[in-house]
Formats: C-alpha cells, sequence, structure tokens
C-alpha cells in the first residue's frame, strides 16, 4: 500500500482553506499544538488499525524536523530532568512563535542576528498526565544571555539560533527543556479554518461580554493588536493564548467529526517544526498517557513581572519580578505546578475567560 501525501489525499476530501499557500512556502512550526493538543487529536482517527497506520504515516510526513539543537549544550549546565512519577516523566517544550515567516518558517536556516522571535512560551505536561500549562515569557524580558551579558530574552535566537536560546531559558527557569519547536501564528488561520473558526470571549462595551466568532484571518489580527491595548504586548500575549485556548476547545466540542479531525491533524503537522527527537512515536506515547486532560486542565499564565524600564543603552525592556518568579519555575521544575497555583491565586497573571 502506498503511502498518501496528505491526510486530505487519504479522505479524498478537499484541502483546507489556505493549503495551497502553506504548501507553496516552507513549513512553519507549531509546537504547542503539534505535542499538546494535535498529539491528542491523534486518538480520534484510529477506527481501525491498519488505517490508523495508514494516516499515521501520513502525519509523521508532514512533520518538519530540525538537527539535535541540544547536542551543543553542555549536559553539565543543565538543570536536572524533574522525577518520574510511576512509569511517565513531565515533559517541558520550548514553543517560539513569530509574526516572521522568516524567523518562524525555517530554523535551519537560521542567520546570527537575522532572527529574533515575538512569542515565547514554555509548555509544561505533568509526569501524571492531568494537568498541563503554557506560561509565556515577555519577549522583552531583560535577562542573562550566555556570551552576551544581558540582553532581551529573545535576542538569543539572534544571537545563537535554537541552542543558545534553549540555553538562556534553562538559565533563567531552571526548568530542563525536553523539545525545541517553532510557529509562526499565521499558521493558526489554517489551522482555525478547518475547525470553521473559533470562538473568543471579548467584552460587549457595556460591562459584559460576549463570544465572538472568528475566521483564522480575524483571529489573527484579534492577536496582532496591542498598541490599542492598555497593557500593550501584555495583552497581545493573552490575546495570543486565548487564541489557543479557542482552538483547543473547538477540537474538543467537534472531535467525533472524524473528517474535520483528520484534516485538522493534517493541518498541524503540515506546519509543525520540532526537534529531531520529537518523533511521532513520542507523541502518540505523550496522548494516550495523557488523553485525561481537558482543556480546563491547562492553565494558561504569563511570567511574573514588576513592570517596564530602560536598559542602559536605551532599549524598551520587562523587568521580571523574580521574587514571585523565580518559585513558579521551581514549581514547573519540581513538576508540583497545580499545587502551587493553588496555593498562590494571587500575584500570578493567569489568563481569564474574558480577554481584554
Amino acid at each position: 500500500m502506498s503511502t498518501p501525501e496528505s491526510v486530505s489525499d487519504l479522505l479524498d476530501a478537499p484541502a483546507p482553506v489556505g493549503a495551497d499557500a502553506r504548501h507553496t512556502r516552507r513549513r512553519r512550526g507549531k509546537g504547542f499544538v503539534a505535542a499538546v493538543v494535535a498529539g491528542a487529536l491523534l486518538l480520534v482517527v484510529v477506527g481501525g488499525v491498519a488505517a490508523f497506520f495508514v494516516v499515521r504515516a501520513a502525519l509523521d510526513a508532514n512533520i518538519e524536523r530540525i538537527d539535535d539543537p541540544f547536542a551543543a549544550i553542555d549536559p553539565e549546565t543543565r538543570p536536572a530532568p524533574a522525577p518520574a512519577k510511576g512509569t511517565t516523566a513531565p515533559v517541558n517544550i520550548l514553543m517560539l512563535g513569530s509574526d516572521s515567516r522568516i524567523s518562524a518558517g525555517d530554523p535551519t536556516a537560521w542567520e546570527y542576528g537575522a532572527q529574533r522571535t515575538d512569542a515565547i512560551m514554555l509548555v509544561h505536561l505533568s509526569a501524571d498526565r492531568q494537568s498541563a500549562a503554557a506560561i509565556s515569557i515577555p519577549r522583552d524580558s531583560w535577562v542573562p544571555v550566555r556570551g552576551y551579558g544581558e540582553a532581551k530574552v529573545n535576542a538569543a535566537y539572534s544571537y545563537g539560533g535554537p541552542t543558545l536560546m534553549i540555553q538562556t531559558v534553562e538559565d533563567l527557569t531552571g526548568v530542563r527543556i525536553d523539545h525545541f519547536a517553532v510557529t509562526d501564528f499565521e499558521s493558526f488561520t489554517a489551522l482555525t479554518d478547518t475547525l470553521g473558526g473559533v470562538e473568543i470571549t471579548v467584552p460587549d462595551g457595556s460591562g459584559g461580554s460576549v463570544r465572538q466568532a472568528m475566521t483564522g484571518e480575524e483571529a489573527l489580527e484579534f492577536t496582532r493588536e496591542r498598541y490599542a491595548l492598555a497593557n500593550g504586548d501584555f495583552g497581545r500575549v493573552q490575546r495570543q493564548q486565548a487564541w489557543m485556548r479557542a482552538i483547543a476547545l473547538k477540537v474538543t466540542e467537534d472531535r467525533t467529526d472524524l473528517f474535520k479531525m483528520a484534516r485538522f491533524l493534517d493541518a498541524v503537522t503540515s506546519s509543525v517544526t520540532v526537534d529531531e527527537s520529537l518523533t511521532i512515536d513520542k507523541m502518540q506515547d505523550m496522548v494516550l498517557s495523557a488523553q485525561q486532560i481537558s482543556t480546563n486542565d491547562i492553565a494558561f499564565l504569563t511570567a511574573p513581572y514588576s513592570g517596564t524600564g530602560r536598559s542602559a543603552d536605551g532599549q524598551s525592556i520587562v523587568l521580571l519580578e523574580r521574587a514571585a518568579f523565580d518559585p513558579l519555575m521551581r514549581a514547573v521544575a519540581q513538576d508540583e505546578l497545580p499545587a502551587y497555583l493553588a496555593e498562590h491565586p494571587e500575584g500570578i497573571d493567569m489568563l481569564q475567560s474574558v480577554v481584554q
């Protein structure tokens, strides 16, 4: 039996919205959806063993991988991994997002000084597979970068590509990174449109709220706005998180529609760029062990910050609140995040149900 080029070919169904444009450019990564949301969706295509393995091969063929970015890191300088619980261990994925097709589209084409990332997210899957979290680190956070002194955290990618970015986040957080992924938030448009759009809860202008239906393009514009927001880039981060949450919720609602889910999986895996160790087998294993996690079990939050300021050379920067940031990251590193969040409800910038 020959392997189809895509799940859409397998189903003999029309390609997803935006697929022609997507396949004419180099694939762009999307680690959170790939490893946490899309991975879980592998379950919906298991209608029969033989059919699953054909679909599985097509999905795996879609995924773009980069050479091991961890190989050049001295293992003695890395944080220790969190202990396993039973037969499973926690998983931490460093996900980068960008509005730039160049920087997000092809990590292997990284050039010194050419690329920075607009979004940095640490995704944590607990060892007991009962919870997950997506923690956004403001891109302008002023942090130590090996060999360069202090700089904005997103400059690490510009200076040294995926490897230096991983080192910088590990040094900052004390959390051991297991996998690396890059995303272009424009690729969310195709994912959204394969689901028939999403709904995001926003203020209605009179003190209440309304669930606003958005196409992929409308959601992209929603997440790009920051100048009209009272909290600027911090509000933009929450809008990005809200879009991701809305996609996860729509997937949960539509998971019994196998044709829609197959198209969604095709769109996800066609936009994935991950490190070479994140194999389809690992994605499947994570899914099978985490199938009880619902959207209510995924926490979206922003790393604690005290405000903004200016660096010595005049750059606008974000000042992390280390008194809150450090214990939060220790909870992630020790795989104790749900308990920490329950004990410290104040002072953590959690994504709310209504997004400004």
